[in-house]
């Protein structure tokens, strides 16, 4: 027989609490290591991404493109006015 804080304890009866310890003790470590995994994933939380704004670049205007409406307008006016 052996004691055991104080207690008498058989060596079977001390077997079987040492075999109960360690599996609380598998459990309490798989349990640790879950909440460790758990905390991780979730720790950034749900956010909005943030995007950047696309570059646009202005094309510079030519200086036919402000001239040549109005001659494509006054080109039509000068065949309607000719077919009359």
């Amino acid at each position: 027989m052996r004691y055991s804080l104080g207690c008498l304890r058989s060596s079977s009866e001390n077997t079987a609490a040492s075999e109960n310890l360690e599996v609380t003790m598998k459990k309490l470590a798989l349990a640790a290591v879950m909440a460790a995994v758990a905390s991780n994933a979730t720790a950034g939380g749900l956010t909005e991404p943030v995007m950047e704004p696309a570059v646009v670049e202005a094309k510079a205007a030519s200086s036919a493109s402000g001239i040549l409406i109005p001659l494509l307008i006054l080109l039509l006016v000068a065949a309607a006015a000719s077919s009359n």
